[in-house]
């Protein structure tokens, strides 16, 4: 877009600045040392004022600028907002570019970028990366272009306003990580799906028994019948039912290491739904805060993933506390048969543990239930905390019962036959994959 060389506004550089405030004193010196020489002041303040514009007029006017942003990029992961611009001069002096945006992109809303030339035009071009700190839309709203006169005394300056976009998706750098690929291709899973046997329920075929087997494997009707023994070689289970749950209230919204916790389930959840996916298994996701926000149907294919990934960028951040009793009622309305049951959620409130373990008793009588959960790294750290003073001792204190009672919160769950998934934020999503598969193999889904 070609910006008007007539309507740039001339304005003081923080140098020109500096020079009126040292400038000051002096006047105020002279003024008082001889009165009859008052008239030097503004003489001098009208002279540097006339630099500063001349300056100003001598940096030229921009003949074009742009502002590029990705139309997409991912939770935690750098993106680079990139800035073009074309003056009427070859040389011009510190052109800068500063940029307003919504603060998913970055904590203050606002970067500032320096250009620099290209030695073959009259082209200046910079770069500043961006960390996206939370899902969603980001619109870049304004930015302002900036650059100096020879002398740096005087500055040209315009704006204009942008209707850029960047859509932040969840997190998907575990699901192309080496590690991940190479689990996948080896020979429990497979990149393609493969008849497994001798685990899971779904009779293959029978084999003579030999020494070693398992002898819950064996077919004493078959046995009877040819007089040997026999054991049955089952298949793997497939298209068992996975749903991801997802509590989106307030304390899953509170920040781990720079990102909430929500976002760092849903990183481990769609890891771990893009093992089961490869392992024939079918997903669905299910979000909850006050009421029941997201519920996908299942997908079968890992070709579909796009569409869990697409239903997780739409889990909104939502400051109340979370209505459990409502979201698993009806979690449970929607399900057809048994299924495993992957739930986040996290609890600070004695109160609201005692209706959160409640509600998953009653979910526990007809499906199978995974809770998974962030250690908490504050709470620990406060309790291993030298006290070396009374404010240190208090919070110490403080920060062991609430581990002692979020440990009871999670034994009790353990008691009620929910299996528990408690890990630092890294290895919650390869933990998880470890259970689902001991889950899987121990035939406790279907």
């Amino acid at each position: 877009m070609a910006m008007s060389r007539l309507s740039l506004p001339l304005v003081p550089t923080a140098r020109a600045a500096w020079m009126i405030a040292g400038f000051a004193p002096i006047a105020l010196v002279i003024a008082a040392a001889s009165p009859q020489l008052w008239v030097i002041a503004p003489v001098a303040a009208a002279a540097l004022v006339a630099l500063i514009v001349l300056d100003g007029l001598m940096a030229g006017s921009c003949e074009d600028w742009q502002v590029a942003v990705p139309a997409d990029t991912e939770l935690g992961q750098p993106a680079a907002l990139d800035v073009h611009a074309r003056f009427a001069r070859r040389i011009v002096s510190e052109p800068e570019v500063a940029l307003e945006f919504d603060p998913r992109l970055a904590p203050a809303g606002r970067k500032t970028i320096r250009l620099a030339p290209d030695p073959d035009t009259r082209a200046h071009s910079g770069t500043a990366e961006v960390h996206p700190e939370r899902r969603g839309t980001a619109e870049i709203t304004r930015a302002w272009l900036r650059w100096s006169g020879p002398l740096g005394l005087g500055a040209r300056q315009t704006k204009k306003t942008l209707t850029e976009e960047v859509r932040i998706w969840p997190d998907l750098s575990p699901v192309r990580s080496k590690e991940l690929q190479t689990f996948m291709r080896n020979a429990q899973t497979g990149l393609i799906a493969r008849r497994i046997r001798g685990e899971g329920t779904q009779f293959e075929a029978l084999s003579e028994y030999e020494a070693g087997m398992d002898r819950r494997r064996i077919d004493w009707k078959a046995s009877a019948r040819h007089n040997h023994l026999y054991a049955r070689e089952n298949e793997s289970e497939r298209n068992n039912q996975i749903v991801f749950a997802f509590d989106c209230g307030q304390v899953m919204c509170e920040p781990v290491d720079g990102m909430p916790r929500i976002d760092r389930a849903v990183t481990a959840a769609l890891t771990c739904s893009y093992v089961a996916l490869k392992g024939g298994d079918k997903v669905a996701l299910f979000g909850f805060a006050q009421r029941p926000k997201v519920m996908t149907p299942f997908v079968s294919d890992s070709r579909a993933f796009h569409q869990l990934q697409s239903a997780a960028a739409a889990l909104d951040y939502e400051n109340a506390e979370p209505n459990f009793t409502l979201a698993l009622a009806t979690l449970t309305a929607k399900l057809q048969r048994r299924s495993l049951i992957i739930l986040f959620s996290d609890f600070t409130d004695p109160t609201a543990a005692e209706m959160m373990v409640e509600s998953i008793g009653r979910l526990v009588d007809k499906h199978l239930v995974l809770f998974v959960t962030i250690s908490d790294r504050e709470l620990e750290a406060f309790v291993n905390q030298e006290p070396s003073d009374v404010a240190t001792l208090a919070r110490s204190v403080t920060a062991d019962t609430l581990e002692r009672q979020r440990s009871v919160v999670l034994q009790r769950l353990r008691r009620m036959g929910v299996d528990v998934v408690e890990a630092p934020y890294e290895h919650i999503g390869y933990e998880l994959i470890d259970r689902y598969f001991a889950i899987k193999n121990s035939e406790a889904i279907g």
